[in-house]
């Protein structure tokens, strides 16, 4: 399948829509007390503290000198996939770090300006003080959604499965329909993906699709997706109308640069073959997908959406040092787990949504309680709500811990 590339609607860089971003309650309209506006400063400034904890200003800074020396290296640009990941990372940093010390000299500007403005009684800079605390505020809540992605592989590239479950036709329906609720998503941000490996459904919809997501956060964001996703409608498959429930299955790992992972190639089958689809760009008239079995962990990738099969084998590779990337950090928090004895259960196979469609309409976010009553805006492509909820219900999560 040939990659498929979504427009940007918003600027490179650390930047975020303002449509996705949670905002606290605007300032109310009247005039605020002068106790009132002390309080908003103090708050500004406790908030900023935090936001500066989770997005790791100092990290950030101390990195600062390392990447600029990279970027400046003159074969940089030998390779590409490198240099782009360098210069946005560094971009990303310097926007950051730019924006907390814009807001912590503008918090304490106005500060200062609300205490002469009280000390003269000047009701003119009061008003100017109101001002730029609503718009402090409103800068603050794009630098808060930013620290919720604190994650260590958030900036990375998101590799996402989607797999029918339960149901038969209705489930392969559903991994399609899931499909096209991601794919309507990325159209509207600032991320890009490509489709990796996609097989169709028997009758209807798919068995499976693997993307790569590339973009800000792109494991940030998509990570809020893993799990088991429960659909209860009326089935356009049963002559008789009945409701029916079907399940899909979406796991979601980060991209990992194949240098990090050892993969003996004694260890590999691979096998090549030619890839199916829905006619058009699906189909190749030669064997060039190919499928990567690793045998002693069991894991196989594949990859038809190149031309070439030397490409779809270098793309299967990177999947697959992921997925192996991926199983070595689930080993590990398992013998953690262990140790500590029962905690929450495991995010794969576990039902984390549910889209009810009939007898009423409902998205419910079973880890966060957050819900929707417009299912079919979500299945369009409308998900921003759920992301950013789960996106505070794991920095709570964290904070607990």
């Amino acid at each position: 399948m040939a990659s498929l590339a979504c427009p940007h609607f918003w600027s490179s860089g650390w930047r975020y829509p303002v449509a996705a971003v949670s905002r606290r309650p605007p300032l109310a309209s009247r005039a605020m007390e002068p106790a009132e506006l002390r309080d908003a400063v103090v708050d500004l400034r406790s908030r900023l503290e935090d936001a500066r904890t989770f997005l790791d200003v100092e990290g950030k800074e101390s990195e600062l000198a390392e990447l600029r020396q990279k970027a400046s290296a003159p074969d940089l640009w030998d390779d590409q996939d490198n240099a782009r990941a360098v210069t946005s990372r560094l971009a990303r940093h310097e926007g950051t770090i730019k924006l907390v010390t814009d807001l912590e000299e503008s918090i304490e500007d106005v500060g200062v300006l609300l205490e002469l403005a009280l000390e003269e009684g000047d009701n003119e800079s009061l008003a100017e003080v109101e001002a730029e605390l609503d718009s402090l505020t409103s800068a603050l809540s794009i630098l808060e959604r930013e620290s919720l992605f604190f994650g260590e592989y958030d900036g990375s590239a998101a590799i996402m499965s989607i797999n029918a479950g339960a149901g038969g036709v209705d489930a392969q329906d559903w991994a399609e329909m899931l499909l096209r609720m991601y794919t309507r998503y990325l159209e509207r941000s600032s991320m890009s993906f490509e489709v990796d490996e996609y097989q169709e459904g028997e009758e209807a919809g798919i068995k499976s699709v693997t993307l790569t997501i590339r973009g800000d956060n792109a494991y940030g964001t998509f990570e809020s997706e893993r799990g088991t996703h429960r659909l209860v409608r009326i089935s356009p498959f049963d002559s008789a109308a009945r409701r029916h429930t079907a399940f899909a299955g979406v796991d979601v790992i980060p991209q990992v640069d194949i240098a990090e992972i050892e993969i003996d190639t004694e260890d590999l089958r691979i096998d090549t073959y030619r890839a199916s689809g829905a006619g058009g760009q699906h189909i190749n008239k030669t064997d060039s997908a190919v499928r990567i079995t690793h045998e002693p962990t069991g894991i196989v990738v594949s990859c038809q959406a190149e031309r070439s099969q030397m490409q779809n084998k270098a793309r299967a590779m990177q999947l697959l040092a992921a997925r192996l990337a991926e199983k070595a950090r689930q080993d590990q928090a398992a013998e953690v787990a262990a140790i500590r004895g029962d905690q929450h259960e495991a995010g794969w196979g576990r039902q984390i949504r549910s889209y009810v469609m009939q007898p009423y309409q409902m998205v419910k976010d079973l880890r966060t309680d957050f819900e929707i009553g417009n299912i079919q805006g979500v299945l369009d492509g409308d998900i921003d709500g759920l992301v950013d909820s789960y996106l505070q219900w794991r920095r709570a999560e964290m904070y607990e811990a």
